[in-house]
């Protein structure tokens, strides 16, 4: 896997981000059994440029917490067998999927941290799996998709040791 890290937001994080983004992201593909090596972007971002990014991308003119850009449209979720269709889902150089890109807002991330009463690094893993659960073509736009969701995002992160 290869997990390629852009860090736009200029305060350091108090803990190990990097090995946290590797280990979740491994752990997401692991749990949905995905065939292939993968490449994944991830993004760490302020409240402006995740803003614009919400606005360019989605029509919604405000900060949010994780934005996904999934590469792959997938007939069901975590359902891989139709990728080798389309061989521009592959990097021409590594034959790595290209699964998509993940945008975080550190200083949302940090904030629901708070908010919600957990560490600022069980909040990073937690956008992670639920961002990745999107790249592969997961959902939470009725009460049986969120549920499903959730149902994952909480088993990748106990089977990291990693809870509330």
């Amino acid at each position: 896997m290869t997990l390629n890290i852009e860090m736009e937001y200029e305060t350091p994080l108090e803990f190990d981000w990097e090995d946290i983004a590797r280990k979740v992201t491994e752990a997401a593909l692991d749990y949905e059994h995905c065939p292939y090596e993968t490449e994944i972007n991830l993004v760490l971002t302020g409240n402006e440029e995740i803003q614009r990014t919400n606005r360019e991308f989605r029509d919604i003119d405000r900060i949010t917490d994780v934005l996904s850009f999934p590469m792959l449209d997938f007939d069901a979720p975590g359902d891989f067998s139709h990728a080798e269709e389309d061989d521009s889902c592959f990097h021409p150089d590594t034959g790595e999927l290209l699964l998509g890109d993940i945008m975080i807002c550190i200083p949302r991330m940090q904030e629901q941290a708070q908010s919600y009463g957990h560490g600022q690094i069980r909040e990073f893993a937690f956008l992670i799996a639920h961002s990745m659960l999107h790249l592969m073509g997961y959902d939470h736009m009725t009460p049986e998709e969120a549920a499903v969701m959730e149902k994952k995002q909480a088993e990748i992160l106990e089977n990291l040791g990693i809870t509330r």
